[in-house]
Parts: C-alpha cells; structure tokens; sequence
C-alpha cells in the first residue's frame, strides 16, 4: 500500500526578554540552579502575575511577519497538570484566544520550488523548570531557573507531508525569529525546540490518521531522524494489522528510535480555565501599526532584492539570507568592496567563508576573518595585485591570524602578481622550448593543452603570473 505522511509542528520559541513573563526574574541562561526563580515563578500564596509587555511586542511581531491575524483581545488561561518541575501544579498559556491566529509561511521545497505552510496560531505561555537525571545517583534534580521563561508556542497546520519539508518549515522559521531579534534560536540552549505530530494514511484517503507526538526534539537533524524513524514505525504497525495508540513519544537520538512516553492528553485532560489573576490582553491598532513599523527587511524581501537588484541566482540569494548574521557580513564585504562583483562576493561568502567556517564549527559571527578583511583581498584580486589562486593562499593567512589585512600578508610573503610582460614572456618562451611535443601537438589541433601550458608557467612563476597575460601571450606565440 501507498502511504501519505502528515506532520505537524508545535515549535517553542524562548522570547529575548531580559525578565521573565510574568515576573522581574531574570533570564540569562547559565546561571546556577534556582538562583532565578522568585515567589511569583514558583506561584507562592499572595503573588500575583504581572505581563511583560515586551513579551507581547516580540509575539506580535512575529504575527506581523508571518502577515497572521492579530487578536484584538486574548486571554491567559490555566493549563492544569502535575510535573515536579512545574512548582504551581498549572501553566499559564492561552487557549482559547491566542494573541496571534492564522497566517502562512513559504518554504523552498529541493527542486526549487515554493510550497505554503500553514500556521494555525502563536500564544504566549510560560516555560516549566527542567528535570536533570544525571549525577544525582537514580535521583531526579529540579532546576526552577527557566520557569516562567516566556515563550511563544508557534503551531503549524499538518501541511507537511515529509521530514525534510518538516525541517525546511523549522529553518524558515528559525530564520525568521533570528531576522526579528525575537529569539537567539540557541538550540542548544533549549531557546528554540519543537513537538512533532506524525501520522500516516492511505494515500488518497482525506481522514488523517492516529498521530504521535515527539516531544522536545532540539536539533534540525534530529527532528528528521526521529520523523523518518516515526514514519517506518507507524507503517510497520499498520501493515502488521495494528493500530497506532494516540500518545506522546520520546526520542533517543544515541538509539535512533522513540519510545512511548505517556498517553496523548486531549484539551479537556489540562482542564483549560481563564486565569483569574490576569485580565484579557486588549491590543489596538495604533499598537500594531507602531510595531509594524519597526519591522527590519524580512528574509524574502531581502532574497528577491538580491536577486532583482544584484543579479545573484535565486540558489545564492537563499543561502546568503538563510541567517541575518550571513547577509548582514555578505552586505558589508559588498560594501567595502565598491559594490562592483556582488557575484565574486557572494562566491566567497558562500565558497571559501563557509567552508571554512563549517570545518571549524564556528558561526559566522564568529569568523576569525571580517567582511572588511576579505574585502581586501577581493580588491587586490581586482586590481591584479594578485590572483584568484593567491588570494586563497591570503585568505587562509589571515584565518590564521597572520596579518591583520590582505597587504600586510601580500607583501610579508612576497605573494605579489608578476604583471611585468618581459618577465612573463620569458618563462612562456621557455615553457614552449622544453615542451615541443605538447606544441606541435596543439598546432596539430590538439586545442585543449593550453590547460597544459598555463599550468607550467603558473608552476614556474610560483602562481604569481598574471593569467590574463599569460593567456594573451601564449595563444599569441602557439598561432603566432
């Protein structure tokens, strides 16, 4: 039988606040345990909650972008269950009336193309305190720091019908976040981390069928691995004659697999009633408009602009806007180089810049090369100071911090471009006498040893031939 696949994700974004949703804790991650957690966060008798109004502006922002409805009136509401690391016995969160309803999103599907990506709703709530298992002897520790940490449960539409689609609508999203300065998205960190509703069912057939839920899956590798893991088990069940048990599952990245964790709670479970400490968050107009004003360039727009403006494929565009960290270092090189090659930029963002950032694990924002650096080893390149092939031997000097520019290292390792014609001339010249076979073979017709050529003269001159004049006076002396 053909199966159809249908995903779902309730992603958890830790908003930037410095304090917490509900109280003036702070929220900085790595402090030690249960040094942040105030009488309001563990819900003593006599505190009352009080909303972070930044809190709201980061949610509304991000409805604002994803072009979703915004609630003119939401309400908080009491999500009852018991955990030891959730002190109150209940979580604040909405319900009902979410601050942000129905918008969209558009992810880039492998072979190009564009596909629509639902989502149902953004609401406020606050996060629980973390379990720690290890080196407590069989014990359990509870670590309250994170408790009341606000964040902003985005869910999805169940649009996504496979787990690289699932992992290309998590990115999109993760990108945007970052793009808002909503969320530092450090995984990691637990700052940005997702459930994952998997089903299957015949393909063809309109009825969805019993879904799982995975539970806190916080790498984008993982949440493939575990849906696709998810996706053989549920097809082995059916076709086996079983039934797939609605329930939350866990998953073991060490194991690859995910075992069941509890039964699935419905609504009704959490026994959702309106918290009787916080009154209906009211949101006007002028509100919005204010916040829409402060938008920045938003990952699309700025990948159709480079596209439309610096002629760059829509493959590059995408890269180079995939985090506001990379466009922001692409524009500025862009900039300190004239604006003249956004092509040759965006090459050696892409290229040399990621390559090497990738072998060193590193983000881009902690590049031990500046856009202001390689700009000026593009501008030697440019100029004929040097050549392409030189410019990576410059390149790599200042990754190893060699030289605090492109000139420094040019003229410390005597790297300069020989563009002297007599000089070039020469070493052509006896190129071509030590190889006479090779030029009678090209004058026979043999066209494609000037690749040969090239290469002898690029060795003789250590690389600092310029190619151009080589290229000029070879065709010149071989059809001469």
């Amino acid at each position: 039988m053909d199966w159809e696949v249908v995903i779902g994700l309730e992603i958890h974004t830790q908003l930037a606040t410095k304090s917490k949703i509900f109280s003036g804790a702070a929220t900085a991650y790595g402090a030690e345990p249960n040094t942040q957690a105030c009488a309001v966060d563990l819900g003593l008798p006599g505190v009352l909650p009080v909303l972070n109004a930044e809190a709201v502006r980061m949610a509304i922002k991000f409805g604002l972008a994803v072009d979703a409805e915004i609630s003119d009136r939401s309400v908080f509401a009491r999500k009852n269950y018991f955990y030891p690391d959730l002190p109150k016995g209940y979580q604040i969160s909405q319900y009902e009336l979410p601050v942000v309803g129905k918008g969209h999103i558009n992810i880039e599907l492998e072979d190009g193309t564009e596909k629509v990506i639902g989502i149902t709703r953004a609401h406020l709530e606050e996060d629980a305190g973390k379990s720690l298992h290890e080196d407590f002897d069989g014990e359990t520790g509870i670590d309250l720091n994170r408790a009341g940490t606000p964040l902003l449960e985005i869910v999805s539409e169940p649009d996504m019908r496979s787990a690289k689609e699932a992992v290309a609508y998590m990115k999109k999203i993760h990108s945007l976040v970052r793009y808002l300065e909503i969320c530092d998205g450090n995984m990691q960190e637990g700052s940005f981390r997702c459930d994952a509703n998997v089903s299957v069912r015949p393909k063809g057939q309109e009825k969805f069928g019993t879904r799982a839920e995975l539970k806190n899956i916080n790498s984008f590798r993982n949440v493939e691995r575990a849906i696709n893991y998810e996706i053989e088990r549920q097809i082995d069940v059916l076709e086996s004659g079983g039934e797939v048990i609605q329930e939350t599952r866990l998953y073991d990245a060490d194991k690859n697999e995910t075992r069941a964790m509890r039964s699935k709670e419905e609504a009704n479970d959490y026994r959702y009633f309106p918290d009787p400490d916080l009154l209906p968050l009211i949101i006007d107009e002028v509100t919005i408009n204010e916040i829409k004003a402060t938008l920045p360039e938003l990952p699309n727009e700025k990948r159709d602009r480079f596209v439309n403006e610096l002629g760059l494929s829509l493959y590059d565009a995408s890269v180079l806007t995939s985090s506001r960290e990379l466009a922001t270092y692409f524009e500025s090189l862009l900039a300190a180089t004239g604006g003249k090659d956004p092509k040759q930029c965006a090459n050696w963002v892409i290229g040399d810049v990621s390559g090497a950032l990738n072998k060193a694990n590193l983000d881009i924002s902690e590049s031990p090369v500046s856009a202001e650096q390689l700009a000026s080893v593009l501008n030697r390149i440019t100029d004929n100071t040097i050549s392409g092939k030189i410019a990576k031997t410059v390149f790599e000097a200042l990754w190893a911090g060699e030289g605090k520019d492109a000139d420094e290292i040019i003229e410390s390792k005597g790297l300069k471009q020989v563009t002297d014609t007599g000089a070039i001339e020469a070493m052509v010249d006896e190129v071509l006498a030590n190889n006479p076979d090779q030029v009678q073979q090209y004058r026979d017709g043999k066209e494609q040893l000037i690749g040969f050529f090239v290469g002898q003269i690029m060795k003789a001159s250590k690389g600092k031939a310029n190619p151009a004049q080589v290229n000029e006076l070879l065709q010149k002396k071989l059809n001469g």
